[in-house]
């Protein structure tokens, strides 16, 4: 056998000499990517945050946060399908991360750059959107609800049916969403909030275009602004969004209505090709620091899922079973998922809705 050992001790060198450069450079590249950006491109709903949180953030980092908002998950998700870029982190609704994440728009997070991952309730990780907890992060959790003025309105049912009464025509606001302004009239002939079956959306349609001619406004953020001044004496509404109006009008409250209604849990996101990914995992292991997230409920009045955070949020909070929501009502009430095929149909009940 031909003696090879020089050759031999060669290739080892080489190879060693590759492993160690490769190892180094991985080094490297790890500490690179746990580096702070000097930048952070948030794309978030209007009030879900308080009013320090992204300030303390920035001057305890050096960083600039850029922070856009929008209405609803389908301008949401309209903006990224046109091909916006640059967001770091989004904040989507339960059945739009099943959709992106079907569509291959959200990256997969590295819990470990986010250890306060361990406050989250047990009852919040692996929801049905996002089963194995890779794309998500809950932040804060509510159910669709009305609003009512109790100066205008007297004694009323806690129940959807109100907003399909004649006599407050003209004084009824609708969340202008496809599928959480589809619940009211789902829930109030008796329908899954998810349902597929045409014959019931089609009877949903048509309770709504009846309906069309008692609503002042299809809304899901001006309709704060007409409970305030009066114009709308009975609104759906999101819970947060009406507790902050009732800080300022005593004579409004808010409930969720017997019958049920649609869960919908906002989750920290990141969209494929973030170019901050880490600092967006930093700010959601930030946002997950309890006093934090308990002042960002005390100021947005929507519960979180951080058991580690009740201690910083004011007890009236916390007891209130319209906020941090009475499982009587979680038993009748559903998450909004992804229908597949059936959202088109969604989408053409909608427009039909909107334009009749």
């Amino acid at each position: 056998m031909k003696n090879n050992t020089p050759v031999f001790s060669l290739i080892l060198v080489v190879l060693s000499t590759t492993i160690l450069f490769q190892s180094c450079s991985n080094n490297q590249q790890g500490t690179e990517e746990k580096k702070l950006s000097d930048k952070l491109n948030i794309y978030n709903w209007d009030g879900i945050l308080a009013p320090n949180t992204v300030p303390d953030f920035e001057k305890a980092n050096s960083l600039k946060v850029t922070y856009d908002l929008y209405a609803s998950n389908e301008e949401l998700l309209a903006k990224l399908q046109a091909g916006a870029k640059g967001y770091d982190l989004i904040f989507p609704s339960d059945y739009m991360i099943d959709i992106m994440k079907k569509q291959n728009m959200l990256e997969k997070i590295d819990f470990s750059n986010i250890p306060n991952f361990k406050n989250i309730s047990p009852k919040f990780k692996g929801l049905p959107f996002d089963l194995q907890n890779e794309y998500s992060v809950a932040f804060e959790y509510s159910a669709v609800g009305i609003a009512v003025d109790t100066s205008k309105v007297k004694g009323f049912k806690r129940s959807w049916s109100m907003l399909f009464d004649e006599k407050y025509k003209g004084h009824i606001s609708m969340l202008d969403d496809i599928r959480y302004g589809m619940v009211p009239a789902l829930k109030y002939l008796g329908y899954s909030i998810n349902t597929t079956n045409e014959t019931e959306l089609n009877a949903a349609k048509e309770l709504m275009i009846k309906q069309k001619r008692l609503v002042r406004a299809y809304s899901s953020d001006t309709y704060r602004d007409m409970l305030k001044s009066g114009d709308v004496w009975i609104a759906e509404g999101y819970t947060g969004d009406v507790y902050q109006v009732m800080r300022e009008n005593p004579n409004i409250i808010y409930f969720i209505p017997d019958e049920g209604s649609a869960l919908a849990v906002e989750s920290m996101c990141i969209p494929k090709g973030a170019p901050h990914k880490y600092t967006a995992e930093y700010f959601m292991n930030y946002i997950l620091t309890p006093k934090v997230h308990g002042t960002i409920t005390n100021n947005s009045l929507y519960a979180n899922p951080n058991d580690s955070a009740k201690a910083f949020i004011d007890s009236k909070i916390v007891n209130d079973k319209a906020i941090f929501i009475d499982n009587t009502i979680i038993d009748k009430s559903q998450y909004i998922q992804d229908v597949g095929n059936s959202t088109k149909f969604y989408d053409k009940v909608w427009t039909t809705i909107k334009s009749n």
